[in-house]
Protein backbone atom coordinates (compact mmCIF):
# COMPACT_ATOMS: atom_id res chain seq x y z
CA UNK A 1 0.00 0.00 0.00
CA UNK A 2 1.38 3.41 -1.04
CA UNK A 3 1.98 6.17 2.03
CA UNK A 4 1.30 9.32 1.64
CA UNK A 5 4.72 10.04 1.15
CA UNK A 6 4.82 8.34 -1.92
CA UNK A 7 1.74 9.47 -3.23
CA UNK A 8 3.40 13.27 -2.79
CA UNK A 9 6.69 12.07 -4.67
CA UNK A 10 4.65 10.59 -7.42
CA UNK A 11 3.00 13.71 -8.05
CA UNK A 12 5.97 15.28 -7.87
CA UNK A 13 7.71 13.16 -10.55
CA UNK A 14 4.49 14.24 -12.51
CA UNK A 15 5.22 17.53 -12.20
CA UNK A 16 8.34 17.75 -13.37
CA UNK A 17 7.67 15.42 -16.22
CA UNK A 18 4.70 18.16 -17.53
CA UNK A 19 7.27 21.07 -16.90
CA UNK A 20 9.85 19.68 -18.55
CA UNK A 21 7.53 18.64 -21.77
CA UNK A 22 6.00 21.89 -21.69
CA UNK A 23 9.62 23.66 -21.40
CA UNK A 24 11.14 20.59 -24.59
CA UNK A 25 8.23 20.34 -26.10
CA UNK A 26 9.68 16.30 -27.17
CA UNK A 27 9.22 13.97 -24.98
CA UNK A 28 12.63 12.41 -24.84
CA UNK A 29 14.01 15.69 -24.70
CA UNK A 30 11.71 15.99 -21.02
CA UNK A 31 12.73 12.63 -20.26
CA UNK A 32 16.42 14.07 -20.33
CA UNK A 33 16.03 16.85 -18.41
CA UNK A 34 13.96 14.99 -15.79
CA UNK A 35 16.74 12.64 -15.18
CA UNK A 36 19.50 15.03 -14.92
CA UNK A 37 17.12 17.24 -12.13
CA UNK A 38 16.68 13.99 -10.12
CA UNK A 39 20.32 13.48 -10.19
CA UNK A 40 21.14 17.16 -9.09
CA UNK A 41 18.58 17.38 -6.75
CA UNK A 42 20.12 14.21 -5.22
CA UNK A 43 23.06 15.68 -5.35
CA UNK A 44 21.98 19.20 -3.90
CA UNK A 45 19.71 17.48 -1.35
CA UNK A 46 21.57 19.42 1.23
CA UNK A 47 20.45 22.60 0.03
CA UNK A 48 16.43 22.10 0.32
CA UNK A 49 14.74 23.38 3.07
CA UNK A 50 12.06 21.56 4.80
CA UNK A 51 9.74 24.67 5.38
CA UNK A 52 9.72 25.63 1.16
CA UNK A 53 7.73 23.43 -1.29
CA UNK A 54 9.73 20.32 -2.79
CA UNK A 55 7.68 20.53 -5.58
CA UNK A 56 8.84 24.21 -6.15
CA UNK A 57 12.12 23.31 -5.77
CA UNK A 58 11.83 20.76 -7.54
CA UNK A 59 10.15 22.71 -10.30
CA UNK A 60 12.99 25.18 -10.39
CA UNK A 61 15.97 22.46 -10.53
CA UNK A 62 13.98 21.27 -13.94
CA UNK A 63 14.12 25.34 -15.08
CA UNK A 64 17.54 25.46 -14.83
CA UNK A 65 18.70 22.05 -15.98
CA UNK A 66 16.80 23.00 -19.22
CA UNK A 67 18.30 26.39 -19.58
CA UNK A 68 21.64 25.16 -19.22
CA UNK A 69 20.67 22.59 -21.88
CA UNK A 70 19.28 25.10 -24.04
CA UNK A 71 22.92 27.14 -23.23
CA UNK A 72 25.24 24.50 -23.85
CA UNK A 73 23.06 23.77 -27.63
CA UNK A 74 23.95 27.70 -28.61
CA UNK A 75 27.50 27.39 -27.39
CA UNK A 76 27.68 24.47 -29.37
CA UNK A 77 26.11 25.85 -32.59
CA UNK A 78 28.36 29.07 -31.98
CA UNK A 79 31.46 26.79 -31.75
CA UNK A 80 30.30 25.04 -35.03
CA UNK A 81 29.76 27.86 -37.00
CA UNK A 82 33.24 29.08 -35.70
CA UNK A 83 34.73 25.86 -36.56
CA UNK A 84 33.05 25.69 -40.30
CA UNK A 85 34.32 29.17 -40.84
CA UNK A 86 37.69 27.91 -40.23
CA UNK A 87 37.48 24.92 -42.72
CA UNK A 88 36.57 28.26 -45.51
CA UNK A 89 38.98 30.57 -44.45
CA UNK A 90 41.09 29.80 -47.77
CA UNK A 91 37.92 29.89 -50.17
CA UNK A 92 37.67 32.61 -52.30
CA UNK A 93 34.54 34.71 -51.75
CA UNK A 94 34.45 35.00 -55.28
CA UNK A 95 34.63 30.75 -56.06
CA UNK A 96 30.62 29.43 -57.30
CA UNK A 97 30.72 26.77 -55.19
CA UNK A 98 31.38 29.05 -51.88
CA UNK A 99 27.49 28.49 -50.77
CA UNK A 100 28.07 24.42 -51.27
CA UNK A 101 31.37 24.35 -49.67
CA UNK A 102 30.16 26.64 -46.73
CA UNK A 103 26.53 23.76 -46.00
CA UNK A 104 29.43 20.67 -46.34
CA UNK A 105 31.53 23.09 -43.78
CA UNK A 106 28.84 23.58 -41.41
CA UNK A 107 27.90 19.73 -41.83
CA UNK A 108 31.03 19.09 -41.05
CA UNK A 109 30.98 20.22 -38.33
CA UNK A 110 27.99 19.40 -36.65
CA UNK A 111 29.36 16.05 -36.97
CA UNK A 112 29.11 14.44 -33.22
CA UNK A 113 32.75 14.47 -31.70
CA UNK A 114 33.74 11.26 -32.34
CA UNK A 115 32.35 10.94 -36.02
CA UNK A 116 34.05 14.13 -36.76
CA UNK A 117 37.13 12.98 -35.26
CA UNK A 118 37.34 9.92 -37.24
CA UNK A 119 36.59 11.87 -40.53
CA UNK A 120 39.10 14.32 -39.91
CA UNK A 121 42.15 11.49 -39.47
CA UNK A 122 41.20 9.95 -42.34
CA UNK A 123 39.57 11.93 -44.95
CA UNK A 124 41.50 15.27 -44.10
CA UNK A 125 45.07 13.62 -42.30
CA UNK A 126 44.92 11.01 -44.84
CA UNK A 127 45.70 8.28 -41.43
CA UNK A 128 45.06 4.73 -42.34
CA UNK A 129 42.03 3.34 -40.63
CA UNK A 130 44.36 1.30 -38.07
CA UNK A 131 46.61 4.71 -37.97
CA UNK A 132 43.11 6.66 -36.53
CA UNK A 133 41.97 3.64 -34.85
CA UNK A 134 45.30 3.96 -32.78
CA UNK A 135 45.52 7.51 -32.45
CA UNK A 136 41.91 7.57 -30.83
CA UNK A 137 42.46 4.36 -28.82
CA UNK A 138 39.40 2.64 -30.03
CA UNK A 139 39.00 -1.34 -32.22
CA UNK A 140 39.27 -0.46 -36.03
CA UNK A 141 35.69 -1.65 -36.28
CA UNK A 142 34.60 1.36 -34.20
CA UNK A 143 36.80 3.70 -36.64
CA UNK A 144 34.89 2.13 -39.60
CA UNK A 145 31.54 2.23 -38.58
CA UNK A 146 32.26 5.83 -37.45
CA UNK A 147 33.75 6.78 -40.69
CA UNK A 148 30.72 5.37 -42.68
CA UNK A 149 28.30 7.71 -40.26
CA UNK A 150 30.13 10.41 -40.98
CA UNK A 151 30.51 9.81 -45.06
CA UNK A 152 26.27 9.34 -44.74
CA UNK A 153 25.27 12.24 -42.62
CA UNK A 154 27.65 14.47 -44.78
CA UNK A 155 25.90 12.71 -48.50
CA UNK A 156 22.81 13.29 -46.50
CA UNK A 157 23.87 17.61 -46.61
CA UNK A 158 25.05 16.56 -49.74
CA UNK A 159 21.72 15.24 -51.75
CA UNK A 160 19.72 18.29 -49.94
CA UNK A 161 21.68 20.71 -52.10
CA UNK A 162 19.78 22.30 -54.62
CA UNK A 163 21.41 22.57 -58.39
CA UNK A 164 19.73 24.33 -60.52
CA UNK A 165 16.48 23.93 -58.40
CA UNK A 166 16.36 20.50 -58.10
CA UNK A 167 16.75 18.07 -55.47
CA UNK A 168 19.41 15.78 -55.73
CA UNK A 169 18.92 11.56 -56.41
CA UNK A 170 22.29 11.05 -56.45
CA UNK A 171 25.43 12.27 -54.03
CA UNK A 172 27.76 14.27 -55.69
CA UNK A 173 29.88 14.43 -52.38
CA UNK A 174 33.09 12.12 -53.32
CA UNK A 175 35.42 11.59 -50.22
CA UNK A 176 39.13 11.37 -50.64
CA UNK A 177 40.64 8.54 -49.54
CA UNK A 178 37.94 5.99 -49.21
CA UNK A 179 35.15 3.66 -50.76
CA UNK A 180 32.55 5.50 -51.92
CA UNK A 181 30.08 2.37 -52.31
Amino acid sequence: MKSTRDDAMEGDLTAMRRYARALARDHHDADDVVQDALVRAIERQQTFQPERSRRRWLLAIVHNVFISGRRRAAAEARRNDSFAETLLAHVEPEQEHRARLTQIAHAFAALTDHHRAVAHLILVEGFSYQEAADVLEIPIGTVMSRLARARAALRAVEQEMPENGQKQTHARLRVVGGQDD
